[in-house]
């Protein structure tokens, strides 16, 4: 007996590696679904880390900077100076933990 496959559909799964309970300084979204930004978790909406190993959805983060009553600060300890084209304060590396 032969068995012919006609169509086969491959489905995967990831996660972030960070605690589960974790949650976006900004939007207090879980990172394992969305910011308020995106339809749907995954490369377009990629996290940062603060060199305090803050996290934040990336989105979050530049609509904080764009906003003129952040004044340029970072959204939870308000002493760095974040600058929207460098973003100084935060690791261009999303994955580094």
């Amino acid at each position: 007996m032969k068995v012919k496959i006609l169509k086969w559909n491959a489905v995967a799964t990831w996660r972030w590696d960070i605690p589960d309970d974790d949650v976006c300084g900004i939007c207090q979204a879980h990172f394992d679904g969305t910011c308020p930004t995106c339809k749907y978790p995954g490369d377009d909406c990629e996290l940062r880390i603060e060199q305090r190993s803050d996290l934040r959805d990336q989105h979050c983060i530049i609509e904080w900077i764009k906003q003129e009553s952040s004044k340029g600060q970072c959204p939870l300890c308000r002493q760095s100076k974040l600058e929207l084209d460098m973003l100084s304060c935060i690791s261009t590396d999303p994955f580094r933990i």
